[in-house]
């Protein structure tokens, strides 16, 4: 019941900030979502390295943001790129490997620090930027994209807690099945045959297939931070949401699944989105 009451509040949210909010409102919005999804990122992984620097994640996450953004938008055709790649490259390594040196960190927890914070930066970033791409394209993409993932969470959250039975990674999320799997993928399929019906008039394959790989992509991002939590043996990354765990809790498949769908989208280029 708590699941439904969040979500009855948290949709409707989600899709007034969408459809209403112009661009720079809509990055602070998801902004201050992926940026507490990284503050627990950090909580989360902590122990395995204590004495790290770890709270640059979230503090990085904005301006890492807003750089991707920049590479999206622009996708080669304005000047600067190679310096933004260059300044990226830098924060990657000199200064990261700097910062370590600076806050003297523990040898032992080094190579730790250096995958927590050189993979969470951008694995936080990154949706930002997709998310304002998109919705500057067209707000009903991103429509597409929350059907595709909160439908098909929904999915197999209730088919396979009726009705699981094979078990799909039981070392990793003991809970998820076969059933529940198959369930929310093809929910996402409907869920898109439904949204090119209505509109575009027809159903385009290009764009089932894209679907197809959004929706695999959400599960696996589900099942990486399941991963993350096996590893410090915790159920939820946080406590904020009830019903669903914390923010990273909520928007783990999201984190995986828009920069796939963006992908694909300019792979098929739906709509001229891809030219």
């Amino acid at each position: 019941m708590r699941r439904l009451l969040t979500a009855a509040i948290a949709v409707p949210l989600a899709l007034l900030a969408t459809f209403l909010l112009p661009g720079p409102g809509f990055f602070v919005f998801m902004l201050a979502i992926f940026v507490a999804c990284s503050v627990e990122y950090v909580q989360l992984l902590r122990p395995h390295a204590q004495q790290a620097p770890l709270w640059v994640v979230p503090f990085a996450v904005p301006p890492a943001a807003a750089g991707f953004y920049w590479v999206l938008s622009a996708r080669g055709t304005a000047p600067g790129g190679d310096a933004v790649a260059l300044v990226a490259s830098l924060a990657a390594t000199v200064l990261l490997g700097t910062l370590l040196l600076l806050r003297r960190t523990p040898p032992a927890q080094a190579p730790a620090a250096l995958g927590i914070i050189g993979f969470g930066v951008p694995f936080f970033a990154m949706p930002v930027a997709v998310g304002v791409v998109m919705q500057r394209l067209d707000p009903w993409l991103l429509f597409l994209l929350y059907a595709i993932v909160w439908l098909g969470d929904t999915a197999a959250y209730y088919v396979g807690s009726a009705w699981g039975r094979h078990k799909m990674a039981p070392l990793v999320s003991p809970n998820k099945s076969w059933e529940g799997a198959i369930a929310g993928f093809l929910t996402g399929i409907v869920a898109t045959v439904l949204w090119s019906w209505w509109r575009l008039g027809e159903v385009r394959a290009p764009l089932l297939l894209v679907a197809a790989a959004t929706g695999i992509a959400a599960q696996l991002g589900d099942l990486f931070e399941s991963l993350l939590k096996r590893g410090v043996n915790v159920k939820d990354s946080g406590s904020l949401i009830p019903g669903h765990g914390g923010f990273f809790d909520r928007m783990d498949a999201m984190l995986f699944a828009g920069p796939v769908m963006l992908a694909g989208l300019w792979l098929i280029a739906h709509d001229g989105v891809g030219r």
